[in-house]
């Protein structure tokens, strides 16, 4: 093939925002309910970041946090810090205290940029005082010295109020006449593509989020090949998409869109009436949605109408091949594609082709992009699999990250020396190279779209003086996909009620981390040495269907 299908250019971020700015100056680039910034607005915001960025000290290779909810200014800190050659640490904004300063210090945060967009959103000044001890008393805002995070020199808060601690956006902005912007501009030529662009954050198998670096070609390059042959995106489109910004369901979606010079149309709180509203009144012709419990929300909606999506020709969701058949059913004028990849993966490997059969977009996630190998590995030996075989989904290319940060053990377990990554999913390619996703060996679970280590969840319930041993494990849900659920057994003499436990969950991890099922037990299926989880999975999920369908029968269902 030759064209836009056969060849891609690779970019920095910094480099592609102004190549958008220069050919589409006064083109939509990124509409909020509340805001709408052209490719030349974007650009000069960036710039201004940029500049007060530099006056701070950041430097190619430092680290700049972001922890705000989408706004216009995330994106004007993520495209100014790219252009500074420094990289982008997106953090997930729902993190509680405790995990945000595992995070914040295990990342080696220089600068961490937030704000508060509206009295809705989360106060973030209030949880980093709970985060970082002597962040509300600091004197010195610009140049920090907290005991417990010896890296980080300054919190900024670009958008809302003022608090204690934190440089206010004023300040930050009077800052960037301390900086040239020729001085921006030779900093943006000087980033190479296979510098570190960004570091997600993933839950693994150990006690805590990891991160993941990621150059500029892994990004850019995957997510213009996805934008250009999956989604085949013109200028003329209008891409919706609600996901968090610290996400890469939106940062990919993102970039390809932006690569085509369309416009990318998000939202600071998800609310479907209001998404309909928006998807019409902009005339959204693609959907990023992604997760069930987004897209249900929509089809469910009483203002909900098939007729309605006309104009959205393509949407893209990740759900069981049941659940993928019933949403796609109710979008018929809309054709349904499918996913897989992993932050590991720059988010995404593959997709489904718009013209592949319905079938083929329900059970599979489409062939790898070209230039990225996906392979099927026996789960004991390792030894390569045929067409059809389950084993574990391998990936090689210019997608990959560059290993776990400060964590070479955990990279050398899942890279191997040809360069393959080990994704822990369980897998199967077709006769055409499409991928069929099928589990995970991984002890982790996928809670709406996030990735989160039962170990995690493990630990903290062992913090609990009732707690002896505790195994977590997945059950379905028609919201999320899945939910946690544990199993407890309790040290003797002591006891505890399932709310206290449930309570106990939510003073440390983030909402969607927190059991929604807790079983007491005495005693376990185990195996020579291990507890067998699926056995306990399996037994929970039987007891609440039938709960579910006696439910069903008592209200005459």
């Amino acid at each position: 093939m030759v064209g836009s299908y056969g060849w891609h250019e690779v970019y920095s971020l910094g480099d592609l925002l102004a190549r958008a700015a220069e050919r589409e100056p006064d083109g939509l680039a990124v509409v909020l309910p509340q805001e709408r910034v052209t490719y030349r607005e974007l650009e000069d915001g960036s710039m201004r970041l940029a500049r007060s960025l530099a006056s701070l000290g950041v430097v190619k290779g430092s680290h700049v946090g972001i922890l705000m909810s989408n706004c216009v200014a995330y994106l004007e800190t993520f495209f100014g810090v790219a252009m500074l050659g420094a990289v982008v640490v997106p953090i997930n904004n729902r993190l509680h205290p405790r995990e945000l300063g595992h995070v914040l210090a295990d990342s080696d945060v220089e600068v961490l940029v937030t704000g508060r967009v509206d009295d809705r959103d989360t106060d973030y000044a209030a949880r980093l005082h709970e985060a970082l001890p002597g962040l509300a008393t600091a004197t010195r805002p610009a140049s920090l010295a907290l005991s417990e995070f010896p890296r980080l020199r300054a919190v900024v808060t670009v958008t809302g109020a003022a608090a204690p601690g934190l440089l206010d956006g004023a300040a930050c902005a009077a800052l960037a006449e301390r900086t040239p912007p020729a001085e921006i501009m030779t900093r943006r030529m000087r980033v190479a593509v296979r510098d570190v662009a960004l570091m997600m954050y993933t839950s693994g198998t150990t006690r805590a989020p990891v991160g993941c670096p990621l150059t500029h070609e892994a990004v850019v390059r995957t997510s213009v090949v996805a934008g250009r042959t999956r989604f085949r995106f013109q200028p003329a489109d209008r891409m919706w998409d609600p996901l968090p910004m610290f996400h890469m369901s939106a940062i990919l979606p993102l970039i390809g869109v932006i690569d085509a010079g369309a416009a990318f149309l998000s939202m600071t709180h998800f609310e479907p009436g209001q998404a309909l509203e928006m998807m019409d009144t902009e005339g959204a012709t693609l959907s990023f949605a992604t997760f069930p419990a987004f897209t249900q929300a929509l089809l469910n909606h009483p203002d909900y109408d098939p007729d309605r999506w006309q104009h959205i020709r393509l949407i893209n969701n990740v759900a069981p091949p049941d659940v993928l058949g019933d949403m796609q059913a109710r979008m018929p004028h809309t054709v349904q594609i499918s996913a897989y990849g992993c932050s590991e993966c720059s988010g995404v490997t593959a997709f489904n082709e718009p013209g592949d059969t319905l079938q083929q977009r329900c059970t599979t996630s489409g062939r790898p992009f070209d230039g990225i190998e996906v392979g099927i590995r026996d789960l004991e030996s390792r030894q390569p699999l045929g067409t059809g075989q389950r084993g574990e989904i391998v990936v090689r290319g210019y997608c990959l990250f560059e290993g776990y940060y400060k964590n070479p053990e955990k990279t050398a377990a899942q890279m191997d020396g040809d360069g393959w990554f080990y994704t822990g999913d369980v897998g199967e390619l077709d006769d055409e190279g499409r991928i069929s996703y099928l589990g995970r060996t991984k002890d982790m679970l996928k809670v709406g779209g996030e990735n989160v280590a039962a170990i995690e969840i493990e630990s903290y319930l062992g913090r609990h003086p009732a707690v002896a041993v505790s195994a977590v494990v997945g059950v379905p849900d028609p919201k999320y996909g899945e939910v946690p659920a544990a199993f407890v057994e309790l040290r003797p003499g002591h006891s505890v009620t399932e709310d206290e436990l449930v309570e106990h969950c939510r003073g440390g991890l983030a909402r969607f981390k927190v059991p929604r099922q807790i079983r007491f037990v005495t005693e376990w299926p185990m195996s020579a040495t291990k507890i067998q989880k699926f056995r306990l999975q399996e037994q929970l999920t039987r007891e609440l269907a039938q709960t579910e369908d006696t439910a069903s029968v008592g209200s005459g269902g």
